[in-house]
């Protein structure tokens, strides 16, 4: 009887602090991955904007608001924000304006877009700007939540300020790019992608990985702008007279290829 007893509160004790020191772990794990961002919500809606400001305060985060597009180029020119969500149609200055300002200062804070307009166009546009992702209104708040988080746990792709693949070489620090003495200009989103591209070459990237490390968005939503813009940073990459270094890998994904490497997937 004793001895039954005493296994059984032995058996209690260690289910105890299992139980506790598990508790403890998931509680800590919760704190460290709810990192605190500073924020900054340029949406004139002021009641969309106040939503916003509540829900990403909830989650412990710092929430700034600017109603229109000057304030939102004053804050997010001069504040070090970690994410900024910005509503194309502001007034006295438009979104689009604004991330353009924001890109040609070298500013680099992610950008999510908010709007109304879902058209290919569109998406394609604030991209190429800069935007880190895209949102058409109306939205689910919770998504937004998850494409904030998403965005938070961004990491840069690379190791040198100096990419190259052939005579292909591009400057992540200046963000020139040259095809041996032709300088290229490229978009903001074409020169992401061509960098991600670079850093993986000689291996195939999924669309998905693409989508996930250039936009952090739904493939599903952006694989009509990824076919887009992989055509156009072909064209601006690739003249008549030189060789293809971005290859299809059909139902797979793409691969940046070294030009005298067997070539076993199609351009």
């Amino acid at each position: 009887m004793d001895f039954t007893r005493n296994l059984l509160l032995s058996y209690l004790s260690v289910t105890f602090r299992i139980v506790f020191y598990l508790n403890i772990y998931s509680l800590a794990g919760l704190f460290i991955r709810r990192k605190a961002l500073r924020i900054l919500v340029a949406e004139d809606d002021k009641k969309l904007a106040e939503n916003l400001r509540q829900i990403l305060a909830e989650q412990g985060n710092a929430v700034d608001i600017a109603h229109d597009g000057e304030s939102a180029w004053l804050l997010g020119g001069t504040e070090a924000y970690d994410i900024i969500i910005l509503d194309i149609m502001l007034p006295k200055r438009s979104g689009l304006d604004v991330l353009r300002s924001l890109r040609d200062s070298k500013i680099s804070i992610p950008v999510l877009l908010l709007t109304a307009r879902d058209a290919v166009t569109d998406k394609v546009t604030g991209l190429d700007l800069g935007a880190d992702d895209y949102m058409v209104k109306p939205f689910a708040l919770a998504e937004l939540l998850a494409r904030v988080r998403s965005l938070s746990r961004r990491k840069g792709v690379l190791e040198t300020p100096i990419l190259s693949c052939g005579d292909l070489s591009i400057n992540t620090a200046t963000h020139q790019v040259f095809r041996g003495k032709r300088e290229i200009s490229l978009t903001a989103k074409e020169f992401t992608l061509l960098v991600y591209l670079t850093a993986n070459k000689g291996s195939v990237v999924t669309h998905s990985d693409i989508v996930e490390k250039v936009w952090d968005v739904n493939l599903d939503m952006f694989s009509d702008v990824l076919k887009v813009i992989i055509s156009r940073l072909r064209k601006k990459i690739e003249a008549k007279d030189e060789c293809p270094l971005i290859h299809t890998v059909r139902g797979v994904g793409y691969m940046l290829k070294e030009p005298s490497d067997g070539d076993e997937t199609e351009k």
